[in-house]
């Protein structure tokens, strides 16, 4: 029988397929499917610390500064005795899944401040979090901050963080870096327990008749995962990290690939959006079919053997391949030279 546990951030699972952060976990009888589909971890929605300030300016507007000029408005807005706000309804929900499932549970926090993410990444280590997901969605717009300022960020935010939770920690990192195998090393000496690649920043688009910048939601393709295929390969036995690839991650030959070059996990979002969770069985189905085929006892076994460091040819993961892809393409029947 096949063995197709793996290790990530230091838990043990059953297989390497979790379920990424999406609206998925907000709903309980939703992620129980996942897990009796074959989920082995479930990564929580994100936290996101600009709710909880929105959230906290519109409280102290409505209940605390009724009154200003005019004493008797205290009692036009009293302030509820109970009041569930955003990070409650988070946390609750936390320890919802925490009770119901069996598989570990990923917090996940999308955070700005360095306050903000100690005082929420300590609050969710109470709620129950097996680990910490952290997501710095930063779009570095500042012309004066530097490409190491901006990883600097990073690690600092991870340093104070480390030094206030003792759960593992993963750091969800965008495609956008000069340098993305030093940044990891800075972050495995800073105290990280992995990384997750890559961030799909969602990008604006221009409504041409109101000329208003619209926010756009596309759901992710098997043609992205290329990109963090290449970049596991070439993080595989550089570090200690624990590595997880995210986006673009649909069929079980995109698994495959992130297996051979090295994944610990494979997250997957947009394809169990579309296809609903029983589309994970049908991936384990042709991972563990696949590894039959081709005689491998385990993931363990088959995991980083195709990575930049045990490819038959490494330099493909680097600029020859640039190279030789361009060499290679031959136009279509019909069309001019």
């Amino acid at each position: 029988m096949i063995d197709l546990s793996t290790e990530y951030l230091g838990l043990k699972l059953a297989n390497p397929l979790v379920p990424s952060a999406s609206p998925l976990s907000r709903d309980l009888d939703m992620a129980k499917r996942l897990e009796d589909a074959g989920a082995a971890a479930l990564v929580m929605y994100s936290l996101f610390e600009e709710k909880v300030r929105n959230e906290q300016q519109h409280a102290a507007r409505f209940f605390q500064q009724q009154a200003i000029g005019h004493a008797e408005a205290t009692s036009f807005h009293p302030v509820p005795q109970e009041f569930t706000g955003y990070v409650d309804t988070y946390l609750d929900q936390l320890q919802r899944l925490k009770s119901a499932l069996d598989i570990p549970v990923i917090a996940s926090l999308n955070g700005t401040s360095l306050e903000g993410w100690i005082e929420h990444g300590t609050e969710l280590q109470r709620a129950g979090a097996d680990a910490l997901e952290l997501n710095v969605y930063h779009v570095a717009a500042n012309i004066d901050e530097s490409g190491a300022e901006v990883e600097r960020r990073y690690v600092e935010l991870l340093e104070a963080l480390k030094r206030n939770v003792s759960l593992p920690v993963t750091m969800k990192l965008s495609s956008q870096f000069s340098a993305p195998l030093h940044l990891a090393r800075q972050l495995e000496a800073a105290g990280a327990d992995g990384l997750a690649l890559f961030n799909r920043f969602y990008q604006p688009d221009i409504d041409l008749e109101t000329l208003q910048v619209m926010p756009k939601l596309e759901l992710s393709t098997s043609t992205e995962a290329s990109l963090r295929i290449r970049w596991v390969a070439l993080l595989h036995g550089r570090v200690k990290l624990s590595l997880a690839v995210t986006g673009g991650f649909h069929t079980a030959q995109d698994v495959i690939r992130a297996l051979l070059a090295g994944a610990d996990v494979t997250h997957l979002c947009s394809a169990l959006l579309l296809l609903g969770p029983g589309h994970l069985g049908t991936v384990l189905a042709g991972l563990n079919d696949w590894l039959e085929q081709h005689d491998y006892q385990s993931v363990r076994q088959m995991k980083g053997s195709v990575s930049g460091r045990h490819a038959i040819d490494p330099a493909a993961y680097e600029r020859v391949n640039y190279i030789n892809v361009l060499d290679s393409y031959t136009s279509p029947p019909g069309v001019l030279r």
